[in-house]
């Protein structure tokens, strides 16, 4: 028994049943080198009359394990500006001066560019990355540093570099940072709850494992349409409309959902 465990130990498996099966003892295995791969494990009572507990559970999908074509658009790294520089270059613009006798489009154009030169200097750019590939709220740079020394120990484990027992401690140390960063976050949320909504509602979103789409539309003609430009041009005809005076006479696009089994 004590190899075995050794086994588990050292290829780091983790052991996602933990409800008490027959006879108090948990006697089944259901293992795991991934957090969160093996979810909603269930024990669905014993199998006719063995005094063996069945088991159900579920191998939830890898989405981070499909790479996504890096995107060239860039964007605003706000999180980097430097803002008090940025109030500090407008603010020394004599505006009186410079918008003195200008019509409204001269005056904005001269405004833009002040402030396009302003977000020059101040608010560097990036790559704008897809909404599944942004990072968790738990991750900040520590973690990150420490996540990439640890598949830098991995690499030279396996050219002979560093041993065994230092890779298996610098694995252990990363995942109980891991661990501790997710316990804090949560212990954040509970205490602030009321002052950083913004806050929960991105981990709530964090957490769902699907993401809802537009259903299907119907046209006013009472036609049901399904595929994404055409819901696209149905929704755009309708907001049109409001601008348009025609919106008092027409109805919003019914959205309905296609569910298998059930009649109209």
């Amino acid at each position: 028994m004590s190899s075995f465990l050794e086994c588990i130990d050292d290829s780091f498996l983790l052991q996602v049943i933990e409800e008490p099966m027959s006879g108090g003892a948990i006697l089944d295995l259901v293992l795991t080198n991934k957090e969160g791969l093996v979810g909603n494990v269930k024990l669905k009572g014993s199998l006719g009359c063995s005094d063996r507990e069945m088991v159900e559970f579920k191998i939830l999908p890898l989405l981070r394990a499909v790479r996504r074509a890096q995107s060239k658009l860039a964007t605003l790294d706000f999180r980097r500006a430097d803002f008090g520089l940025f109030r500090d270059l407008l603010g020394r613009v004599p505006w009186d001066k410079a918008l003195e006798g200008r019509g409204a489009q001269e005056s904005w154009l001269i405004f833009k560019d002040h402030l396009l030169q302003a977000q020059e200097r101040c608010i560097p750019a990036k790559r704008k990355s897809g909404k599944n590939a942004r990072r968790p709220a738990w991750m900040n740079r520590e973690l990150l540093d420490n996540l990439k020394q640890k598949k830098e120990a991995y690499r030279g484990w396996k050219q002979g570099q560093v041993g065994w027992e230092e890779y298996r401690e610098i694995v252990r140390a990363a995942s109980d940072q891991v661990r501790k960063a997710k316990a804090q976050i949560d212990l954040n949320l509970a205490r602030d709850i009321n002052s950083i909504k913004k806050s929960f509602y991105r981990y709530v979103s964090d957490k769902k494992k699907t993401r809802e789409n537009v259903g299907p539309l119907q046209k006013e003609a009472g036609d049901l349409v399904t595929r994404d430009m055409e819901k696209a041009e149905v929704l755009n005809a309708f907001f049109a409309s409001v601008f348009t005076g025609k919106g008092s006479s027409q109805h919003h696009p019914s959205c309905r959902r296609q569910r298998q089994g059930l009649g109209e």
